[in-house]
């Protein structure tokens, strides 16, 4: 248990947004003996209530509650804020929150605008604070695997990766109005890549991107709106003007991208078609191939096959998840998996924890975050330009050419 609640001073955190995310978030931080949760926001009161009566008997029952996050951030006493709030509150917030010497933690998110991603860190440099996106999908069991099979050259040289958010998420899409989610404007408005980093961010990782590496084009393209459309008429005619609204965000949009070193990556965005949950991960490289969706892989030399040119066939990867398994989670299993999303939501909030703790970088850093979440923004470009190429950003400035501090120890995700 020590690894994983190591002595280190004790980090006052508010905590802003305390929707169904921030909530869950919040029941994953209260045990954590080095986290005093010292603040509470929301907009809405009922949502603040629930957090608070959560907290109640606990060593942070003394929470102060908020409905405006300004007059959160200006506690001198915090050392950090989690934003949990809508996609397109992210970045603002976090900068107020530098600006007033806290630390922001992010939750996941698309940019809304290439500008927002600068100034982010513009206000990272110029203030000396560090910022850290909270994808907790860098910290999943097979992703952190996929680090330790590419690092022992399992694949060979990496070519293509794939990588995507496929989940049906029509009726809280469609019910947003009512259930307070920041998801249907978004879908009624914009046409893009709208929750890109669960699968960006590993693929990223695997790939070094801004460490050595960075992303340079992308081309996104859509299909047509038509399974949110189907499913408001014939489940909102409580409101015509919901039912009847004309949807933005093609059901399907991929997105292709390219890097310095060569390799391309295509990321797929479904929300709106009845499906099963997968976030599609694909590895392929000269040596060999791994697959999410059905858990195969296949390595040269290595899986078993009869010689001949259509005999190749794909192996289980329970055997390879076992022996590359990452350490960070041979120790988690012993310690005992919590929190949601098979865990892994515990492992995001202990790594940016502990790096405030040790003052250390964090391991997805203020250029990593704005590299992320500007892919949104770009691939509404592109489709609005008849999917056109269009550059990617180097929110490094060329640091990306040049080795440069990264987070070690047991929650880094750099190479």
């Amino acid at each position: 248990m020590d690894q994983f609640y190591t002595p280190g001073r004790l980090i006052r955190l508010g905590i802003i947004g305390l929707g169904d995310r921030g909530f869950a978030q919040l029941k994953v931080l209260l045990p954590m003996e080095d986290v005093r949760i010292i603040a509470l926001c929301d907009l809405y009161e009922d949502r603040l209530l629930r957090a608070s009566d959560l907290l109640k008997g606990s060593p942070h029952a003394e929470a102060d509650s908020y409905t405006d996050a300004m007059d959160l951030l200006l506690m001198e006493e915090l050392d950090a804020v989690l934003i949990m709030t809508s996609w397109e509150t992210h970045i603002p917030l976090a900068i107020l929150a530098m600006q007033n010497g806290i630390v922001p933690g992010l939750e996941v998110g698309g940019a809304t605008a290439i500008r927002e991603c600068w100034q982010l860190v513009e206000a990272s440099e110029e203030t000396g604070i560090p910022v850290m996106m909270l994808e907790n999908c860098c910290y999943g069991e097979e992703e952190m695997a996929l680090l330790m099979m590419n690092k022992a050259g399992l694949f060979g040289e990496l070519v293509h990766l794939r990588g995507a958010y496929e989940h049906d998420l029509r009726e809280e899409i469609g019910r947003g109005d009512i259930n307070r989610h920041y998801r249907q404007r978004h879908f009624l408005r914009r046409n893009g890549d709208l929750y890109p980093t669960h699968a960006l961010g590993p693929i990223a990782k695997l790939l070094n991107i801004n460490r050595g590496n960075r992303f340079v084009s992308l081309v996104s393209v859509a299909s047509k709106a038509a399974g949110l459309s189907a499913w408001m008429k014939d489940h909102r005619g409580d409101l015509p003007a919901l039912k009847n609204h004309p949807v933005a965000c093609g059901d399907v949009v991929n997105t292709i991208i390219t890097t310095s070193q060569g390799q391309t990556i295509l990321l797929t965005h479904d929300c709106t078609l009845p499906r099963p949950y997968s976030r599609g991960l694909r590895v392929q490289g000269t040596r060999g191939i791994w697959m999410e969706d059905n858990r195969s892989i296949y390595v040269e030399g290595r899986t078993p096959h009869v010689p001949g040119h259509w005999t190749h066939s794909w192996e289980s990867d329970a055997p390879y998840m076992k022996e590359f398994a990452h350490p960070l989670w041979t120790a988690y299993h012993a310690f005992g998996k919590r929190g949601g999303h098979g865990g892994m939501d515990f492992l995001v909030l202990r790594a940016f924890i502990e790096a405030l703790q040790e003052g250390s970088p964090m391991p997805i850093d203020v250029y990593d975050t704005a590299t992320w979440m500007a892919i949104t923004a770009l691939s509404e470009e592109s489709i609005a330009k008849g999917s056109a190429p269009v550059a990617i950003p180097d929110f490094t400035l060329g640091r990306w050419l040049q080795p440069r501090e990264k987070a070690e120890g047991k929650y880094a995700l750099d190479e």
